[in-house]
């Protein structure tokens, strides 16, 4: 019995084909306003041979068919919103409620609230560490008066300007 193997899926590494590009797609589609020309539209997205940019197409493509064979089966954004909205309403529990709703601030982003992200520490440890960093920098900022001696001019340098003032007072008069 032969085994069937999955296909393999870079995630990290130096092969990016299979990897979602989504910033180079979007850098792509902008940059076919301005050119048609393959190897411009290289330069423009940065990538590094004229493959990787039809590929990045193929994957553009692919996610445009995707998405209309979804609409067309019915499975839009409203559609799948409303439904997890009658879900978390019609729920007997509280804490699938929560669920419903934790699914929702994860899915925009807003699930955790990382502490690592203000220094490891408390919002209140981060609030004054930015106020004293804050006092530090207007204290060097501070300019401190001071009284500036010039240097005495030497007797053969002073008669030497004196000369020369002499002499070309009357060229720009």
């Amino acid at each position: 019995m032969e085994k069937k193997l999955k296909p393999v899926v870079f995630v990290q590494g130096n092969y990016a084909y299979n990897k979602q590009n989504t910033a180079q797609q979007v850098m792509l589609l902008n940059a076919l306003k301005i050119t048609q020309d393959p190897k411009k539209l290289k330069e423009l997205i940065g990538v590094r041979t004229v493959a990787e940019v039809y590929r990045t197409l193929d994957k553009i493509a692919m996610r445009k068919e995707y998405h209309s064979a979804l609409a067309s089966k019915g499975l839009t954004f409203e559609y799948i919103v409303k439904n997890i909205k009658e879900v978390i309403d019609s729920a007997d529990k509280d804490s699938d409620r929560l669920k419903g709703l934790s699914m929702i601030l994860k899915s925009i982003g807003l699930d955790k609230y990382d502490e690592s992200a203000i220094g490891g520490g408390s919002w209140e440890d981060a609030l004054l560490e930015i106020k004293n960093k804050r006092i530090e920098e207007d204290n060097i900022r501070e300019v401190k008066e001071y009284d500036v001696v010039a240097p005495e001019m030497p007797e053969n340098v002073r008669i030497a300007k004196e000369i020369e003032n002499k002499e070309t007072k009357g060229l720009y008069e």
